[in-house]
């Protein structure tokens, strides 16, 4: 009699970085005949994590929890944990959690479908320090979610050394792939009736500098995408201050596909705040950089976030800030408080006395989407041992403080939703896609939960 396989689940946390990753061991899990299935009703769930900040790791623990939770009840059969917080925290998160079964690093995602099956071959947990592999269009892939948009990862890693992101402690330094890995997997991308390709990896500028394109690496994939592919909308995420080409706002004005958006995370203003978070910058440069995008690219609609209450900074430092907000009046602006991520240069820092304050009020005055959490609900008699093992892992994820949402309705004017916790869910199949063309979509169900700070 042939072994029934269990059907799999996977709930997906953090950025688009993040779920292409899910959407590969998806594409895996696939691949050796499993069934992919809603969390709720699956034998088997994944949990994708982040392991950004540390709101993004308390997010993470509390979806693991509950999945061990529902293990416990006899709900599901197995719990797989995969994603960042496995690679930086993982013996951590392995000593404290006996009843996760597997562990899966960035570099093993195909290890997916021997985790969901328990095969007793693989280890339950394998120690290592960085990523260092980057997966290409040979890895299979199951796209999620029925929008007309997905994501091309055309990086991994990052060398910025920002003092408060712990992105290069896990995904390690920026690893471009060949420009003919791409197009190959934007084509694949095209025949599944994808109509906008979103460019994404952690420092999107600085595309090729590691495979010899030099500073323009970014232009010459995009010119070559627009060249190979036929997609109406072609558009990148995200941009890094001082690595943004000036070539790359000259295609843009001339290119009408190429969409003219450019996300570029600016984190602050003040010249010392920006060397306390090791990026350089002041207003003055900023403000010539907006002004000189605007004159290359006649209504290009702009992005940028800001960190407030990073550790040090002044009522002075944040008075800069205001006033630079309201000369440059960006399209769309995200306010964030600052998160501390641990074992990261600002972490260390010491917090600003007024940083809480003067983060809610640059969202109040001008329209920043971060909002408080409502508290904890309290726990139900009997959920002591829950709340201890919370407690207990303090030093991996924090206690919940601020979150944000992410904008609404899309135009032209308006990336995809960039960080977003999703349940992941079998969709039905659009009438456009034949039976076993391998084009499912996945859909994803619930409300954006949290948007972190975004960074290139």
């Amino acid at each position: 009699m042939a072994l029934k396989l269990p059907s799999v689940g996977i709930v997906s946390l953090g950025c688009p970085k993040n779920l292409v990753d899910t959407e590969v061991m998806l594409g895996y899990l696939r691949r050796e005949g499993l069934t992919l299935g809603d969390p709720d009703s699956s034998r088997v769930v994944i949990v994708n994590t982040c392991g950004f900040i540390d709101q993004a790791k308390e997010e993470s623990v509390n979806a693991v929890l509950e999945q061990v939770r529902r293990k416990e009840a006899g709900e599901i059969d197995r719990v797989v944990v995969a994603g960042c917080m496995v690679q930086k925290y993982g013996a951590e998160l392995a000593a404290e959690i006996p009843e996760i079964d597997h562990f899966i690093g960035l570099d093993e995602l195909e290890k997916a479908p021997a985790a969901a099956l328990g095969l007793p071959s693989l280890p339950r947990f394998t120690a290592k320090p960085l990523a260092t592999r980057l997966y290409d269009d040979l890895a299979p892939r199951v796209l999620t979610g029925r929008r007309g948009y997905a994501y091309l990862k055309v990086a991994e890693g990052c060398n910025n050394p920002c003092t408060f992101c712990t992105i290069p402690q896990m995904r390690g330094l920026q690893r471009s792939r060949t420009v003919e890995s791409l197009v190959r997997e934007a084509l694949s991308l095209e025949a599944q009736g994808v109509s906008e390709l979103v460019l994404i990896s952690q420092d999107t500028t600085r595309y090729g500098e590691d495979v010899g394109l030099g500073r323009e690496g970014l232009t010459t994939l995009v010119s070559t995408l627009l060249g190979e592919t036929s997609f109406p909308w072609i558009r990148f995420l995200y941009a890094y201050p001082k690595t943004l080409h000036e070539s790359v706002l000259k295609l843009m004005a001339g290119e009408p596909r190429f969409v003219p958006y450019v996300d570029i995370p600016l984190q602050h203003v003040s010249r010392r705040v920006l060397a306390a978070m090791r990026r350089g910058g002041d207003p003055e440069s900023y403000s010539r950089m907006f002004a000189g995008m605007r004159e290359t690219v006649p209504g290009i609609a702009l992005r940028t976030t800001f960190i407030a209450g990073f550790p040090s900074e002044t009522e002075a430092d944040f008075e800069e800030l205001l006033s630079f907000v309201k000369e440059v009046e960006v399209d769309h602006l995200g306010v964030f408080p600052y998160s501390p991520g641990a074992r990261v240069g600002g972490g260390r820092a010491g917090r600003s006395g007024s940083g809480r304050g003067e983060g809610r009020a640059l969202r109040g005055r001008h329209g920043g989407a971060a909002r408080d959490l409502p508290p904890e609900e309290p726990r139900a008699e009997g959920e002591g041992p829950r709340s201890d093992r919370r407690r207990g892992l303090r030093r991996i994820g924090a206690p919940p403080r601020g979150t944000a949402e992410a904008p609404g309705a899309r135009d032209r004017r308006k990336a995809p939703d960039q960080r977003r916790s999703r349940r992941l869910r079998p969709a039905s199949r659009d009438r456009r896609e034949g039976p076993g063309d391998g084009s499912a979509r996945l859909r994803s169900r619930g409300a954006d939960r949290r948007v972190s700070p975004r960074l290139p």
